[in-house]
């Protein structure tokens, strides 16, 4: 009997996010009255550096746990208070790719947003997610 095996070998894509260190945004303080979508949008600072990709079309995702009032943006420490992404003027859902042309990394926003008639409740909050590069 002849036996047929087809292997694909993947490479690591080479590029390093942010030097391999936590990407901050911070917020400062919020009044949770002010948390509209709008108020305290703030950038989402990070470097990206590839030596040699194959292509310089590349992808980005933000991979993180979506808020139970809406997938789409991050879940917080805070009921009814999530993150939402931003690239430039349009959401950026978590755990959906960003197509985009190396070495022009997409600009991304964080800003609070808050669940639909949700009374927010004070406190520090903070949200967790991993960003991935890969090729598109």
């Amino acid at each position: 009997a002849t036996v047929t095996v087809k292997v694909t070998v993947v490479a690591p894509l080479p590029c390093m996010i942010n030097d391999d260190r936590p990407i901050e945004v911070e917020f400062g303080d919020v009044m949770t009255t002010r948390v509209d979508g709008d108020n305290y949008k703030m950038p989402v600072n990070y470097t990206l550096s590839c030596t040699g990709p194959a292509s310089n079309a590349m992808k980005l995702q933000v991979k993180g746990t979506g808020a139970a009032f809406d997938a789409t943006v991050l879940q917080t420490k805070i009921t009814g208070l999530g993150i939402e992404l931003r690239h430039g003027d349009s959401k950026m859902a978590v755990n959906s790719w960003l197509n985009f042309t190396y070495p022009n990394k997409p600009d991304l926003w964080a800003v609070p947003v808050k669940q639909a008639g949700a009374t927010l409740a004070g406190g520090e909050f903070s949200a967790g997610a991993t960003m991935a590069v890969d090729y598109q």
